[in-house]
């Protein structure tokens, strides 16, 4: 009987032939949403540079029992007057304007009532009120966003704060998706006998791709010939920085994927002690990636999520966690001698992750639905045979 290598030293084998992605290039602004920023940004300048107001008021220099104000003028937003205020005089200032030299406090237009230019305090505000002041929102030095940061909106709006436009990001890995086997059709193909089945394997891992940050290039449906499946492997690695195959990898008459990489390419992986995708085999054709994953649905994402996202996350130096700890509402019982990953409901409940698996069916790993609205992964041990409700648990996130 084979003897199953663990997925933690699978894991070490694949990352120590990881090397590093250093492909860049300059995006538009507007164009980087989910794109991996390829630097560190560090303010040059302390934000803001000088005190700023941050409502409408008036500016002036608080002191203790103060009850009326000399208005002197105004200062609209992105006018700098230089005035300098003393005494009990103020400045009208509106949100975003500059606190002129001499002030230290704002108090809002709906504290006072002016008459003429004496402006009467009708409910005082404490020293400092309303005032932004250096620094507030980073210092300089400070490191803003840091690299290999996926960019969403916030940090994009950061980014036009700091007046970048064009933005060095990591180029996208290109990953092809090739799915075999001589019972699939592709979408849209009409099925011949109730034998066959329309692929899922392909679109699922194309969307997975994207959202790992890689550019998905779906490969046709292949047959399973050794002739034919050869010759698309060959053809895909042509143009993709990595392939990923699904089926024809077990131990099947059928399986060719199998014999072709162990024919033409240097494995680095060929199997691992875990349920679902045992027979998982990832080889390497120079700095090229082969990821042969399993054909049944489920098994294919649960992989890509173990192994493809591995390689993608060190490559683009993706900073967000994939673990963490939650409780589960439910006993559970071992279901085969492996480290498990099992389909769960992942749910918040006043503030803690809780685990369940309500609604998620026993059976093979061709349950494509078992993965469905934001299901998460159940960490189970392969020493562990029971889960007692209640339990603290290992959760890996899917994408």
């Amino acid at each position: 009987m084979k003897e199953w290598a663990s997925y933690q030293d699978t894991l070490d084998v694949l990352k120590s032939t990881i090397n590093s992605w250093d492909r860049v290039q300059k995006v538009a602004i507007t164009e980087v949403l989910d794109r991996h920023i390829a630097h560190d940004v560090i303010a040059e300048q302390n934000y803001p540079a000088q005190e700023l107001s941050a409502m409408d008021g008036y500016a002036f220099k608080w002191q203790d029992g103060l009850s009326e104000l000399e208005l002197m003028t105004d200062l609209p937003a992105g006018s700098d007057k230089g005035l300098v205020v003393s005494g009990t005089k103020c400045v009208k200032t509106f949100t975003g304007s500059l606190m002129s030299e001499g002030t230290d406090t704002l108090i809002p237009v709906e504290n006072v009532e002016v008459v003429g230019t004496k402006v009467i305090i009708k409910k005082p505000v404490a020293k400092g009120f309303s005032v932004r002041e250096v620094g507030e929102s980073y210092k300089k030095g400070e490191i803003l966003i840091k690299k290999g940061t996926r960019l969403n909106y916030a940090e994009i709006a950061l980014l036009a704060e700091l007046g970048y436009f064009h933005i060095s990001v990591f180029v996208r890995p290109r990953v092809a998706i090739l799915a075999t086997g001589s019972e699939i059709r592709d979408l849209g193909e009409a099925l011949e006998n109730p034998a066959q089945i329309h692929s899922s394997n392909h679109i699922a891992l194309a969307m997975m791709m994207r959202k790992m940050g890689a550019e998905p290039v779906v490969c046709e449906i292949v047959k399973d010939k050794p002739e034919l499946v050869k010759e698309a492997i060959t053809n895909a690695l042509k143009t993709a920085d990595v392939l990923v195959t699904t089926g024809g990898v077990s131990m099947g008459d059928y399986d060719f994927v199998k014999t072709t990489l162990n024919e033409n390419f240097s494995i680095i992986i060929d199997g691992a002690g875990i349920k679902p995708g045992r027979h998982i085999k990832v080889a390497k054709s120079g700095e090229k990636y082969i990821f042969a994953l399993p054909g049944f649905p489920y098994s294919a994402m649960v992989m890509c999520v173990l192994y493809v996202r591995v390689l993608l996350d060190a490559w683009l130096h993706e900073q967000t966690p994939r673990m963490l700890k939650a409780i589960i509402d439910e006993n559970y019982t071992k279901r085969s001698p492996f480290l498990e990953f099992t389909a769960v409901n992942l749910v918040q409940k006043d503030g803690v992750s809780h685990v369940n698996l309500s609604g998620k069916k026993l059976g093979s790993s061709a349950i494509v639905n078992n993965l469905t609205s934001g299901a998460a992964l159940l960490v189970v041990p392969k020493e562990t045979e029971l889960i007692s409700k209640g339990e603290l648990v290992d959760i890996l996130l899917m994408v």
